[in-house]
């Protein structure tokens, strides 16, 4: 669920609203971390999604994953 870029950083390749392929991913990821500032949080709801980990970081259209082999879990 993620690309590489020409940079080296592991971007999620769904955008910034697909809601199911996020919450897959972090379900499969042994590094998600929920971001203990909930004013970072894509929804209100402690669930596992990508959005609302700790080690994502916002892009213009996406975000990129800064634990960089959790894309493959």
């Amino acid at each position: 669920m993620f690309s590489i870029d020409n940079q080296r950083r592991f971007i999620f390749i769904h955008g910034k609203t697909a809601y199911t392929e996020a919450k897959k991913q972090a379900s499969q990821c042994l590094y998600f971390q929920l971001d203990k500032d909930e004013d970072e949080w894509v929804t209100t709801i402690q669930w596992a999604s990508c959005y609302n980990c700790l080690f994502r970081r916002w892009t213009p259209t996406s975000f990129m994953c800064m634990k960089q082999d959790s894309h493959e879990k």
